[in-house]
């Protein structure tokens, strides 16, 4: 911190120095990242995940009638800080029956681990954890407010309708 001693009425030059309870550890901080979210590794790492996730659901070695006949997308896997625990969000094709999918996801995650296990190159396997990717499901939603009437009306509007 730089100060300004003043002594006897006159004014020192400032002086990079700390002050008794204050160390020199307070002054900067240990490292100058201002963004927030996942870290490259942790982007990258992901995307392995995922493709890996993919090739095993591709090959339909689960015996479970809940994923029997299902295509399953893996839209995004995000793996912790530490890359001991990942999240996996998935989206049947269509839509339907995706709690029941994720559910039987979930009953089979330590198969699933153990295959990923075998095609990946990281020092830990990740412990999985699915959810439902319900960004489909809002997108939906947002383009059928945008093709609303009421929408269409305001956009249709011209500037020499308006008061």
């Amino acid at each position: 911190m730089l100060r300004q001693a003043q002594h006897e009425g006159q004014i020192k030059p400032l002086t990079l120095s700390p002050s008794k309870d204050e160390g020199w550890n307070n002054q900067m901080p240990h490292h100058s990242r201002t963004h927030i979210g996942p870290s490259q590794r942790q982007l990258r790492v992901g995307e392995t995940l995922r493709h890996a996730l993919s090739q095993i659901l591709i090959r339909d070695d689960i015996r479970d009638p809940d994923l029997a006949g299902v295509s399953v997308t893996i839209t995004q896997v995000i793996p912790s800080g530490d890359m001991r625990h990942a999240t996996a969000y998935c989206e049947p094709l269509g839509g339907k029956n995706a709690d029941k999918i994720v559910a039987a996801l979930n009953r089979h995650k330590a198969y699933l681990r153990g295959q990923m296990g075998h095609l990946i190159a990281l020092k830990f396997t990740p412990e999985l954890r699915f959810v439902e990717d319900r960004s489909f499901a809002e997108a939906e939603k947002i383009e059928t407010i945008l093709k609303s009437p009421l929408v269409q009306r305001d956009l249709n509007k011209t500037d020499s309708d308006e008061p």
